[in-house]
């Protein structure tokens, strides 16, 4: 499976399962833990842990079939202490899949080949989204995947001058880096410096006045993407006015919800695309 790493960061929620057995080994390597979503098998330890704070990984859905997830990543490779009788691969991932059935997941897909267990599975709980890839052997090793979904953060947002250029070419300029909740209008502080190049841009141009356009994807209902469009178009407002000195007379916000995308709502990808701040001269 290909997987390609792309730096980032991660938020989810713990997902705790007394399914499977055992937490914690002395012959752990140093800093390694079991993934949020699962504890191990009894009498394992920790070989080999990776996390990408943001990675995109394949997982098998079907024959010669798989699907791209993206989100924060955690592998790990698990090896059987000498003093254990070695569970058969079938063993290991049908632990897997009661773990995951226990807190609401399901078996995507699972084959056997050349005496391994292949199995994906996925949980949802709480609006958060988890997938897992396990590959277990007789031979008392497994090593497993796991992706808590989710769309990458943009660190880098524009500057002044690129979004002053965007505006003089093509009468708008899309900003990316103003970060909300799902399904809020609250600005979150992560926000701070896409506000100050925007406010940059105001004071470098004082005749400058902005339509201040807030986009969403088309997820959920059509009048409520409306609404919360707009609700983000006036919180970005409201921020320029009272904490960058910015006169509330050279701005407008107006909700565009998912009426204008920038991208096809068919993707993670487009739909982050489309989630968007775009400033439109006036």
């Amino acid at each position: 499976m290909k997987k390609l790493a792309i730096l980032g960061t991660g938020i989810f929620l713990v997902f705790v399962t007394s399914t499977l057995f055992a937490a914690g080994d002395p012959n752990d390597m140093q800093g390694s833990s079991d993934p949020a979503l699962f504890t191990r098998m009894k009498g394992f330890y920790i070989s080999n842990y990776q996390v990408w704070d943001f990675d995109r990984y394949e997982f098998s859905v079907g024959p010669n079939k798989t699907q791209a997830v993206e989100g924060r990543h955690v592998y790990v490779d698990y090896y059987a202490n000498d003093s254990i009788k070695v569970p058969s691969a079938i063993q290991i991932t049908r632990n897997y899949v009661n773990a995951a059935k226990a807190i609401g997941g399901e078996a995507i897909y699972e084959y056997e080949d050349g005496g391994s267990q292949y199995l994906t599975l996925k949980v949802i709980k709480d609006n958060a989204e988890a997938w897992a890839a396990i590959e277990a052997a007789g031979n008392g090793i497994y090593k497993i995947h796991v992706v808590e979904k989710q769309t990458m953060n943009q660190d880098v947002t524009a500057n002044a001058d690129s979004l002053a250029s965007s505006i003089t070419s093509t009468g708008k300029a899309a900003v990316y880096g103003i970060y909300f909740d799902t399904g809020k209008s609250e600005i979150k502080p992560t926000s701070e410096p896409a506000l100050g190049e925007i406010a940059k841009l105001l004071k470098n141009d004082a005749k400058l006045k902005l339509y201040v356009v807030g986009h969403t994807d088309n997820v959920g209902a059509f009048d409520a993407n409306i609404k919360l469009s707009q609700a983000r178009a006036a919180a970005v407002v409201n921020a320029l006015v009272k904490q960058h000195g910015i006169a509330a007379a050279r701005l407008t916000p107006f909700g565009a919800g998912p009426t204008s995308p920038a991208a096809a709502n068919t993707s993670d990808e487009g739909r982050a695309k489309n989630r968007r701040v775009e400033l439109v001269a006036q």
